[in-house]
């Protein structure tokens, strides 16, 4: 018999407390992905690349887990004690029946223990899927095509998300629990009531509203102009405005309300009824609404800004070439190809390779005269000439440093524009192209340049006259991002040999062929292929390293965004979810009045509906509204120079993701008028007073 009414007593917890359950197994999917990064085989293949930048990764995730059982203890708290406060009348009848407080508590412990074991069968699961599908979603962001994926299970990912999880359940009921068994029967008989709240003037919330928008136009302007993030004290500053400036729009959102409840027709339906529950709600509850706007504000941020960057990364950079050999023992730079190609066929690896193409760069050795090697005085001329910009200055300021620029061999340039799928340069006797690394530059800044060179301006190389044609270079020119030039001149053949001397550094770049693909996926043929160069010693550099590192800042984006933005989102839409329904519970008596008076069912559903778009939609509006600006706030303080030329891309990307979750929000909405609906319902009966 104890034992049915337990079994029963669960099973109706977790039907009317539908987003109190979601919310449990959305914590046990937060915990399992984050304990689970070690084991992802994306980061077990990261680890070989960038080992250094991983393990302080995962250095981080005992603090990520820590912080988490935090919050996430203050949220099952909360919505344990509205399941609580809800059940009241049911507990004191339980022990005005003659039931003893320690066999309350002990069923108390054992439903919310059948819950919980509940939540993990159904949490779990989903956890190891969905912490699969981030895997794989992650390896194909940066181009990696179909990886020779492994299914990986984290048993110490599961003991730990097990053990926090019901450790701060546990503590939750334990607390809970001996403070309602504690209480007269009287007590928990009566039914609770809101405490009435004095009202301020119209002009003062009015005033609060102003100085708060203010505040966060103040807050985001900082953040935008980079202002914020030139010292800590400017970022605190700039963090006190935005949350100072929310609480006071919440707190002023009391004028507007009240003027609507003026303005309202009375020929609806429960209209004043409804707006005046609004009111009171915004008047008891504007704190707890700032701060759930602040949390939605910081998961949208978090995913619009993670998914922006990993979902535009490989628009950074290009992929052309898969190797690049080096030999330093040649005595020649022109023996470097053959003994590489020698070394290659000794041990039967030519066919692993379908090109095999010198890239050779040099520095000017027909002077010492280092500081007046190469002079530009017309580009700077032409420069100085347009209107003054931020980018303008930054070109004049870099191109004051190129006195002693690098050289590139045309027709090795050539050869690997070709193979990048770009028209070869054609260049004269006297005249040279512009090689700058998108390291070192932006989009606007070599729109900008690219104006001047249009004039094919005149130029002196140790003091001959050249010519500059054509547009800014920027393909890598190896493998790996260890050479980023910030200034070179692409010169024809025979200047290249005449101003190098012949002292050049030769590096061979290699692209896979069909039969080292051979059908495997590009991850396992660089594995394959690094294994046989490093047995016969050959100096290699593979694309490998430079899409590891790629490939790491994506995973940390994804991950660790993902990770916030959803403990965010479970606290925040939680919180106000749980307050409306204690809200509505406490003003139940209002409703018993208007249904004696002849309120319908419908209409009830219909006032409580509003009230819940209104309670739940002002905060997700206002973070929404806000999102926009602290994404591209986040893109000013985070991204560097080479990647800010993708910011549309990004911003395009962030602000479909924060789409996406204004839809999950408006779901949770539907969750709680569910909820709402079901708590109407029980009012509908008739009912004794006690």
């Amino acid at each position: 018999m104890f034992s049915n009414l337990i079994l029963r007593n669960s099973r109706r917890s977790r039907k009317e407390n539908g987003l109190f359950f979601s919310s449990l197994v959305i914590s046990i999917v937060a915990f399992y992905m984050i304990l689970s990064i070690s084991t992802q085989d994306v980061m077990l293949f990261l680890q070989k690349m960038e080992s250094d930048a991983v393990d302080k990764l995962l250095l981080l995730i005992p603090a990520f887990y820590g912080m988490t059982l935090g919050i996430l203890f203050f949220l099952i708290y909360f919505a344990c004690k509205y399941q609580f406060e809800r059940r009241r009348h049911e507990l004191g009848v339980y022990l005005m029946l003659g039931m003893r407080r320690s066999k309350l508590f002990g069923m108390l412990l054992a439903e919310d223990c059948l819950t919980s074991i509940l939540a993990m069968l159904i949490g779990l699961p989903v956890a190891v899927v969905l912490s699969e599908i981030v895997s794989l979603v992650t390896a194909k962001l940066v181009g990696m095509g179909i990886i020779g994926h492994q299914f990986s299970l984290s048993w110490s990912a599961i003991e730990w998300t097990l053990a926090g999880f019901l450790a701060i359940k546990l503590t939750a009921l334990l607390i809970l629990s001996g403070r309602i068994s504690r209480q007269e029967i009287g007590t928990l008989l009566s039914q609770p009531t809101n405490r009435p709240k004095k009202q301020m003037p119209s002009v003062i919330y009015g005033l609060a509203a102003i100085c708060g928008s203010m505040m966060l136009a103040v807050a985001y302007y900082m953040a935008i102009q980079g202002i914020a993030w030139t010292k800590v004290s400017m970022m605190g500053l700039t963090l006190l405005l935005g949350i100072v400036g929310t609480m006071l729009l919440f707190y002023g959102m009391r004028a507007l309300i009240a003027l609507i409840v003026k303005k309202g027709k009375g020929n609806k339906q429960l209209h004043v009824f409804t707006f005046r529950q609004i009111q009171e709600n915004v008047i008891h509850q504007s704190n707890s609404m700032a701060i759930s706007s602040l949390l939605i504000l910081a998961a949208l941020c978090c995913f619009g800004a993670g998914v922006g960057i990993a979902g535009t990364n490989s628009l950074s950079s290009g992929h052309v070439i898969d190797y690049t050999f080096e030999d330093h023992t040649a005595e020649d730079s022109s023996q470097v190809l053959p003994n590489i190609k020698a070394v290659l066929k000794e041990n039967s690896l030519e066919n692993q390779f379908s090109e095999l193409f010198e890239m050779r760069v040099g520095r000017i050795r027909t002077t010492e005269d280092y500081d007046n090697a190469y002079s530009m005085d017309a580009v700077m001329d032409s420069l100085r000439s347009l209107p003054q910009s931020e980018d303008r200055d930054v070109l004049l300021n870099n191109l004051g440093y190129a006195t002693y620029p690098y050289l590139i061999c045309l027709s090795d340039y050539n050869r690997l524009l070709e193979l990048s799928g770009n028209p070869a340069l054609q260049l004269g006797e006297k005249e040279a192209t512009v090689y700058i690394d998108t390291e070192f530059t932006t989009a606007s800044r070599t729109a900008m340049l690219n104006q001047v060179l249009a004039g094919q301006p005149k130029v002196e190389l140790d003091g001959s006259p050249i010519h500059l044609t054509g547009e800014v270079q920027s393909v890598n020119l190896v493998t790996d991002r260890s050479i980023t030039l910030s200034f070179a001149l692409i010169l024809p053949d025979e200047a290249f040999l005449y101003y190098s001397q012949g002292m050049y550094d030769t590096y061979v770049n290699a692209v896979l062929s069909e039969q080292a693909l051979n059908g495997n996926s590009l991850m396992t043929a660089y594995s394959d292929l690094n294994e046989k160069l490093d047995k016969i010693g050959i100096e290699y550099e593979s694309y490998l390293q430079n899409m590891g590192r790629q490939l790491f800042y994506t995973v940390a984006s994804i991950y660790i965004t993902l990770y916030l933005a959803i403990v965010f989102l479970v606290v925040a839409n939680t919180i106000v979810g749980v307050q409306f329904l204690m809200s509505q519970q406490k003003t139940g008596r209002r409703y018993q009045t208007l249904i004696r008076l002849g309120a319908t069912y419908e209409s009830l559903c219909q006032s409580a509906g509003k009230q819940i778009a209104w309670f739940m939609g002002l905060p997700v509006l206002v973070a929404a509204v806000s999102s926009l600006f602290g994404v591209r706030a986040l893109f000013t303080g985070i991204l560097s120079s080479r990647t800010r030329g993708t910011v549309p891309e990004m911003l395009l990307v962030s602000a479909t993701m924060i789409l996406l979750l204004c839809v999950i929000e408006y779901i949770y909405m539907r969750v709680v008028k569910h909820s709402s609906d079901r708590y109407l319902l029980t009012l509908m009966q008739p009912q004794r007073e006690e």
